[in-house]
């Protein structure tokens, strides 16, 4: 068997390629740019292109294309050849810095929220050379960012990379405060892991349900007699079909260049996580996309259909994709990581309680960003957490964030002493809280998990506010610790009453218990925070002063491009309801109710054959109970049509599920139109 770690990365114009095969001041002012974030040298982009070219040309590509990520959720690419006539009859393969750095997709016929009229269709995609070139399914893959005209934002990448350069600032203000020395020309930057969740289905029963092709989800059916409720499928031992796939998912994965390190069955029968290893953020999310990609395309190679709706099965857990956010700082270490000694505690706790303030500020906006509507259906329920927002810290460190709001922290409460000085925080092992799998944003040991973002959704939108919001908290901590010593105040006192404060201030955002409970959320009533439940009432919170103050002051989304994606996804989200509504009324009056009247008339015959010799009471009562049921059905469809607001159409569909969920109860196997929940969820 051949073995395919040794494949890793064979498919990625990676530093190692880059170095074998371009001049030493190219490479090493392509590294620069890298690790630095500074501006390219225009002149070393014909040399990496055509070291780009033949590098691809060697393993058989005959196209290149800009790789891009529009604000659709997915990906978008235009492939052109490497060939040029020349003009002898023949041709050559070329490939020009200018191609290489800039591209001209139509961007007429993206989603724009305005930016864009229908007649300005010029947009530009410019190459980000932070995210190495790949090689998918024969073409050079060049990552890159896509705008309009005049500059405008027109993707998830370019307020990404704005938002990464807002954070760096800012860290490395705080590190200069904590008397932090970069690494070289090292930045400061984030980090994620995203795992991934998804459902796999077989592709025969997949094909018999309108509803999973045109939506993602199931419209219709009811839970079997068992699902997940032994708790059986979780970890339990990968069947020989579903490992198969795995294997030959991560082999493909490994070749482009993706981490992915863990594979396991999760709570349903038929859902499945994979978890990469942290990387750089925008590599990360790269690589998020590529695997949603793969696991399509793996899948279909096995006779499976891949599922990364947020909801495909009612009654059941859902799918997200939990997103582990870190921070690496210009010293090279991860700040959310405990420290070896006090001013490294310090430096620990002024970025938590950074994140505390700025989630407590913006827990709206961070809602906003998992807000579709296929998440509407997941939040709050099994396993997925509340739209709620609330942080958990875990026992340790909420109890000294309790001390730290009475005037300083001195005792850990699993034991020792804080040293005096400009310590803030105990000593802590690592892994030194439990998890809180209800929880929307929890600490995790060295990370934070934002537990919200939907399986199907690009998660740049969660980490360009994320780390917008951060920026911000700690421009404030930076701003208010150089104004005080300024005035002479010592370092250490200042920061323990400046962080004491905010704690103060930002508290009610700290919660470690159930986030499910009726009582959580009466409590959190009381306590200010926001409950936005619907993916409008949401999205809202993008149009708000403060959010457009926010994303303005750090360059990260201008107040034409925020107001373009409240535009694009809250047309996205009355689409999909619309598609919804639309797939339900057909699907129910052009399978489910003709079968329910076949049943009925079935039934009828066999009563009038039998009425003589038997008592049917019972066959009668089944008779009218399909047939009532029926007309409720269609009653529905008329409801349905009718509704012009997505309230309305998504309030219809449950009338409707109801009907059809109880037919199909009652209704004999041999006559239901639909595969059931029974058949798909469990994989053999």
């Amino acid at each position: 068997m051949t073995n395919t770690i040794d494949g890793f990365g064979e498919q990625v114009f990676n530093m190692t390629v880059m170095k074998n095969s371009l001049s030493e001041p190219t490479f090493l002012a392509l590294k620069k740019t890298i690790e630095s974030g500074c501006a390219l040298d225009a002149r070393v982009a014909d040399e990496v292109a055509e070291a780009m070219k033949e590098w691809a040309l060697e393993r058989g590509c005959t196209h290149y294309t800009h790789w891009f990520q529009p604000l659709t959720g997915a990906t978008a690419e235009k492939h052109d050849s490497f060939i040029t006539p020349d003009f002898k009859g023949g041709m050559i393969t070329r490939f020009s810095g200018e191609e290489l750095t800039q591209g001209e997709p139509d961007a007429s016929s993206f989603p724009s929220g305005g930016l864009r009229a229908t007649f300005e269709a010029r947009g530009y995609t410019g190459w980000d050379p932070t995210s190495p070139a790949f090689i998918k399914d024969g073409t050079l893959c060049v990552p890159t960012i896509f705008c309009g005209y005049h500059g405008e934002a027109l993707d998830k990448k370019t307020p990404l990379l704005r938002s990464m350069a807002a954070l760096n600032k800012q860290v490395c203000r705080l590190g200069k405060l904590f008397g932090v020395e970069s690494k070289g020309d090292q930045m400061a930057y984030t980090t994620l892991g995203s795992e991934q969740e998804y459902f796999l289905i077989d592709e025969d029963l997949y094909n018999a349900r309108l509803d999973l092709q045109q939506t993602g989800r199931t419209l219709f059916g009811c839970a079997p007699a068992k699902h997940q409720q032994m708790e059986d499928h979780y970890f339990g031992a990968i069947r020989t079909r579903i490992l198969a796939f795995m294997q030959d998912l991560d082999a493909a994965l490994w070749r482009l260049g993706v981490p992915a390190k863990t594979r396991h069955n999760e709570v349903c029968p038929a859902q499945f996580e994979l978890a990469p290893m942290f990387e750089n953020l925008n590599l990360s999310i790269d690589h998020n996309m590529l695997t949603m990609e793969l696991l399509h395309k793996t899948a279909e190679e096995h006779g499976l259909v891949c599922l990364l709706h947020e909801k495909p099965f009612a009654g059941v857990n859902g799918s997200g994709k939990h997103n582990n956010w870190s921070i690496c700082g210009p010293d090279g270490k991860n700040w959310l990581s405990p420290g070896d000694n006090p001013h490294e505690n310090a430096k620990f706790m002024t970025v938590i309680c950074a994140l505390i303030k700025a989630v407590d500020t913006h827990a709206d906006l961070l809602r906003a960003t998992v807000a579709t509507a296929g998440n509407d259906h997941r939040l709050g329920a099994n396993e997925a957490p509340p739209a709620i927002v609330s942080i958990f810290l875990g026992d340790q460190l909420s109890d000294i964030i309790e001390q730290i709001s009475k005037g300083g922290a001195s005792t850990s409460k699993h034991g020792g002493h804080i040293e005096l000085g400009v310590d803030l925080l105990p000593k802590l092992p690592r892994g030194n809280t439990d998890r809180n799998r209800t929880s929307p944003f929890a600490f995790t040991g060295n990370k934070f998990e934002f537990r919200a973002v939907g399986s199907n959704q690009n998660p740049a939108g969660a980490n360009v506010v994320l780390n917008t919001i951060v920026a911000e908290a700690l421009d404030e901590i930076s701003a208010a610790l150089e104004a005080a010593t300024a005035k002479g105040e010592d370092f250490n006192t200042a920061l323990q009453t400046l962080l004491a404060g905010i704690v103060k201030k930002h508290r009610r955002i700290l919660f470690d218990g159930d986030n499910y409970t009726d009582e959580w959320r009466d409590e959190a009533a009381a306590r200010g925070l926001p409950n936005m439940r619907t993916t409008p009432e949401a999205l809202k919170m993008l149009k708000t002063d403060k959010a457009k103050k926010l994303f303005a002051k750090y360059g990260v989304l201008s107040e034409q491009e925020l107001a373009s994606r409240y535009e694009v996804y809250i047309e996205a989200y009355e689409k999909t309801v619309a598609i919804e509504a639309a797939v339900a009324v057909e699907m129910a009056r052009t399978m489910i109710v003709p079968s329910a009247l076949e049943s009925v008339q079935s039934l009828a015959a066999t009563i009038a054959a039998v009425a003589d010799c038997c008592p049917v009471t019972q066959t009668k009562a089944l008779c009218c109970k399909t047939q009532e049921h029926a007309e409720k059905a269609l009653a529905a469809c008329d409801k349905l049509e009718a509704a012009a607001h997505p309230a309305e159409q998504l309030a219809a569909m449950l009338e409707l599920r109801e009907a059809v969920d109880t037919l199909e109860t009652i209704v004999p196997d041999a006559l239901w139109p639909l595969p059931t929940y029974a058949e798909m969820l469990f994989l053999y």
